[in-house]
């Protein structure tokens, strides 16, 4: 093992051997033996045997620490170890520290690299590279590592190099922490030169810009894309085309949508192919500059589909059809022609065979029908596949038709196949490529499709509306006799008497029928709204112990209220009742239990389109969602919720009324309600209310207002003028009136109103009217009762809402109103007040 012991390499992790202290022992064994030859012989006997024993005991426990490997002989492992002959020879210089500058370990590339023979011409790395300004940071960084403990690696340029007479040298300095079982932490230093490399990839980055230099100087347009349509690069040949600047390729910044011409776009990024193929089109369209100018061009196509069959990367290479780019050939420029006006067209145009397979289309088409673009069987393009199934028969049967010479087809109406679009469809006969076939055109009809349901849903409101109306002002009528007589009737028999509970139970229910009236008026959008201005969170925290009542112990309400919520204005009390009937349908789709979520929040203009509603106008809004986790309405009857006196409860345990109620306050709040349900999952009610923003107005002086007493006395005196055309109404308002003290003039209608005004003689104090009459209305009276001089106050009776005939009253006029059904107390209460407004 000589030549291991004449290696340059040094090594300090060791104690090596020491003959002095060998020395010294074999003196002191040869004094203790003079020392015992003083001695008696029987004395230095024993001392002698003690000596041999206690060497002989130091002798076997040495061998047995030895046997273990307990006890090994200094360096005689390291030196004779095969790592540290690698390590030793290693190209790469290695050095292993303790401390900031005590060298444990130096292999010959390090030596050399130190320029040193020995041991004492040794130095640390960072006094190897001393005297160069521009390696000291990187330096400083990897000696904070080696302190620090940590990893670190770092390559720097040396100008002159450490070895050899070349110009500079490049150097990869890494250094980590050797973890020891005694002493203090050491690290390891490793030094490559890495100029060679770095010079292998300087040339190969140098053909690299070579190359990307001709491709961008190239004299056609390249671009590539990936498969969501960014552009990934482009040549500076078509960025001049199209006066882009090339820092925004590749960021993000391009699209294919911002190059490509109207609709084109479609073509390059739309359709599945065969898995793991790769296709190459040509087609013709027009690029966009930046300055909205139109570039024609001849594309070269080629996509390349992944293993699923869905389009991945793509690259184009791009041919210049502007005129005066090539040579006037008046057939080349016809088809160009052709080609731009084919692709720009906004009709979606295929050309097909007999079988329907496609075999030219437009951007158009790729855009309507791109479900059309995907490969069927044996590699062809269907033009049936982009509808929906039930109509594919018969746009077969007018291919096959058109193909055969016939012109009479009819269009078709059919829906799109993978989306909620629709699209009407003709086919004419053509004839491409020596076969005859067919052309397909075809025109979106969604958007017509969707105006027709909403007109279509609209009207069919407006005249159930209008129904519910009138079958509601004539049950008022109706129900204003009866409670009316009903309570004359009460006030002339006691409780005691026998048919007192009789009568109660006719006025009762005459008022359960008054409910069901109001509900039918709240539908129709008539009823009277006294709107205000209201935070709905503090309107829902009030109202969260009554709906905790109303849904029982099995059913959760999670009230969740967005923060800052915007002012609405709207009827407090008809509000409460739109979230109580919400509440009261969600609690009974799930008769098991379940969990309701009560929230609200702000909802700005530019939110609304992600809802996906398209009768909700962009506003700002504030939106209540009532969702529940019940049994769900089924598709087929979701659009019918809303309409009166449909229910899919059992008989008496609903009148179906309460979603219509909820829809008329609604819409006459100004405000929108719409339905998510799942069968199953449960069922989402959302309300939107347009926000409301206050207005500031001039501070008035502060009205000091007399609290009014009510009065037990009901009496009065004056002329009161009624006028209703319902008999039973009238006369019971008469009754009532003259028991009360007043006199009491009848008329039937507006007219007869005129002609008793004419011929009385009394001085008319009040008119109470009814609004619907026959022969003339009450606004019209009172407009003609103003041109005879009556300037006495009227009041208006009428089961619709007072702003519904308010607008048909001369401006500046005060009025007073009272709803039907009315009771006695309210119309006596409502003559008192107004006889002495």
């Amino acid at each position: 093992m000589n030549h291991l012991n004449s290696h340059p390499s040094v090594d300090r992790s060791e104690r090596g051997g020491s003959p002095g202290l060998v020395l010294a022992v074999a003196a002191a064994l040869v004094v203790s033996m003079a020392a015992f030859s003083l001695l008696e012989h029987e004395r230095a006997t024993r001392l002698i045997l003690g000596l041999l024993a206690f060497l002989a005991f130091v002798g076997i426990s040495a061998l047995l620490a030895y046997a273990v490997g307990f006890l090994q002989f200094a360096g005689a492992q390291a030196r004779n170890d095969i790592t540290k002959v690698i390590v030793d020879s290693s190209p790469d210089g290695m050095l292993v520290t303790e401390g900031e500058s005590r060298i444990l370990y130096a292999n010959e590339t390090y030596l050399a690299l130190c320029g040193a023979s020995d041991a004492s011409g040794l130095r640390t790395v960072d006094r190897i590279f001393s005297g160069a300004p521009e390696v000291s940071e990187p330096l400083y960084r990897l000696a904070q590592a080696a302190r620090e403990g940590k990893r670190g690696a770092e390559e720097l340029r040396l100008t002159p190099p450490l070895l050899g007479d070349g110009e500079f040298g490049w150097y990869r300095i890494r250094v980590r922490p050797i973890d020891r079982p005694a002493g203090p932490p050491a690290a390891l230093w490793t030094i490559s030169d890495v100029t060679r490399e770095r010079e292998r990839h300087e040339n190969i980055f140098q053909e690299l810009q070579h190359a990307i230099d001709f491709l961008d100087h190239a004299p056609a347009g390249f671009f590539s894309t990936d498969p969501n349509g960014n552009i990934s690069y482009m040549n500076a040949t078509l960025a001049g085309w199209l006066d882009f600047d090339l820092a925004q390729v590749g960021t993000g910044g391009l699209a294919l949508r911002d190059i490509v011409a109207g609709d084109a776009a479609a073509m390059l990024s739309t359709g599945f192919g065969p898995p793991n193929s790769v296709r190459t089109e040509q087609i013709d369209l027009d690029l966009r500059r930046r300055d909205g100018l139109r570039l024609p061009v001849r594309l070269l196509h080629r996509i390349a589909y992944g293993h699923d069959g869905a389009p991945g990367a793509s690259r184009t290479l791009a041919l210049n059809r502007a005129p005066g780019e090539e040579p006037a050939e008046e057939a080349r420029a016809a088809e160009v022609r052709f080609a731009r006006f084919f692709n720009s067209t906004p009709m979606a145009i295929a050309s097909v065979d007999r079988d329907g397979a496609i075999l030219r289309s437009n951007a158009a088409f790729a855009k309507l029908l791109p479900g059309a673009l995907q490969d069927a069987a044996g590699g062809r393009r269907l033009v049936a596949n982009g509808i929906a199934g039930p109509h594919r028969e018969a746009l077969r049967t007018a291919i096959a038709a058109a193909a055969s010479g016939s012109e009479s087809n009819d269009p078709i109406d059919a829906a799109l196949e993978g989306s909620q679009r629709s699209a009407r469809l003709f086919v004419t006969p053509n004839e491409e490529r020596n076969q005859r076939g067919a052309l397909v055109f075809a025109l979106d009809t969604t958007e017509e499709r969707n105006r027709e349901e909403q007109l279509h849903q609209s009207q069919k409101m407006q005249a159930v509306g209008q129904l519910a109306g009138g079958i509601a002002h004539d049950f008022n009528n109706v129900l204003t006799a009866i409670i009316g007589y009903s309570e004359l009737l009460l006030a002339n028999h006691r409780p005691t008497d026998p048919s007192f509970q009789d009568i109660m139970q006719i006025k009762q229910n005459a008022n359960r029928a008054a409910g069901l009236v109001r509900q039918l008026l709240a539908f129709s959008r008539r009823q009277t709204l006294r709107p205000q201005v209201l935070q709905l969170g503090d309107v829902l925290s009030e109202l969260q112990m009554l709906t905790r009542r109303l849904v029982g112990e099995k059913i959760e309400v999670d009230l969740r209220l967005g923060r800052d919520l915007w002012l609405v204005k709207a009827d407090l009390n008809q509000f409460e009742q739109v979230v109580v009937n919400l509440i009261v349908n969600a609690r009974d789709a799930m008769p098991d239990g379940g969990k309701i979520y009560l929230r609200t929040r702000n909802v700005a203009a530019d939110e609304c389109a992600a809802y996906g509603e398209k009768l909700l106008p962009p506003a700002d809004y504030v939106v209540i969602e009532v969702e529940d986790t019940g049994t769900g309405i089924p598709a087929d009857i979701r659009d019918k919720i809303f309409d009166p006196f449909f229910t899919t409860k059992e008989f008496g345990k609903g009148t179906g009324l309460g979603l219509s109620m909820v829809y008329g306050i609604v819409k006459q709040t100004g405000g929108f309600i719409f339905c998510d349900s799942e069968v199953g999952r449960g069922t989402t009610f959302r309300i939107f209310l347009t926000r409301y923003i206050p207005i500031e107005e001039p501070a008035e002086a502060p009205k000091v207002e007399e609290e009014k007493k009510a009065s037990a006395d009901h009496t009065g005196r004056g002329v009161v003028l009624l006028v209703e055309d319902e008999e039973a109404v009238r006369a019971f308002g008469a009754r009532a009136l003259t028991s009360r003290g007043y006199t009491v003039l009848e008329a039937e209608s507006g007219l007869d109103a005129l002609r008793v005004v004419e011929e009385s003689n009394e001085r008319i104090d009040l008119v109470v009217s009814d609004v619907v009459m026959p022969e003339m209305d009450g606004p019209t009276m009172f407009g003609e009762l103003r041109k005879r001089g009556i300037k006495c106050r009227v009041v208006f009776v009428s089961g619709y809402a007072e702003d519904a005939f308010a607008k048909n009253l001369p401006e500046g006029e005060d009025f007073g109103f009272m709803p039907k059904p009315f009771t006695l107390k309210q119309l006596i209460e409502t003559v008192k007040e107004n006889m002495t407004a």
